[in-house]
């Protein structure tokens, strides 16, 4: 789709990529491509933020997510210049110390727009060793949407007490994490 399909997904335009993913999962319900009722999401990191927006916008489109080391506290995690990816982000993000970014990206940080409705099920995952996506940022998440949500669907936090960002080393332990991801998916389906 090219460049300029990525600078209209960034900074002061991120809320396209959000409307760009529920419109897709829309479009590949009307075609019959998918059933709605069996529609699943998938994001880690940035692509958690993906998934966490897309679910405070239309969770209904969704029968369950699963988001893996998710950037979900935007606005905290980017004011925060120890944190290593920080500064480098600006560019993507915007700086929040700037109001206009400020403003903007509480619009669709995750955790600052979960609200009292339904929210699919849910499989979030962390590490503990996480340089990028620390920890407490899913836990963090996960605690104010068990507080928020008002249906009965699961919401499972599971950290990887071993494991950094890129998840468990070694292949068998990568199969297992993939294991634990799709067992989690086809109990659903």
């Amino acid at each position: 789709m090219g460049q300029q399909w990525y600078e209209d997904g960034k900074l002061l335009n991120k809320l396209n990529t959000f409307n760009d993913f529920i419109d897709v999962t829309k479009t590949l319900v009307a075609k019959g491509y998918c059933d709605a009722s069996r529609v699943f999401a998938m994001g880690g990191s940035a692509g958690g933020l993906l998934v966490g927006a897309v679910i405070n916008q239309a969770p209904e489109l969704y029968k369950g997510v699963v988001a893996q080391v998710p950037f979900v506290d935007v606005v905290t995690t980017m004011l925060d210049e120890s944190i290593p990816l920080t500064t480098g982000e600006y560019d993507e993000w915007g700086n929040p110390n700037d109001k206009v970014y400020y403003d903007y990206i509480k619009q669709y940080s995750p955790y600052d727009q979960v609200k009292a409705q339904d929210y699919p099920h849910m499989l979030v995952t962390t590490g503990l060793h996480d340089s990028q996506v620390q920890y407490w940022e899913p836990a963090k998440w996960v605690a104010k949407l068990r507080e928020m949500k008002t249906d009965d669907h699961q919401l499972l936090l599971y950290t990887d007490m071993d494991s950094g960002h890129g998840g468990k080393s070694g292949r068998f332990k990568a199969y297992e994490d993939i294991a634990l991801e799709y067992a989690f998916i086809l109990s659903l389906a």
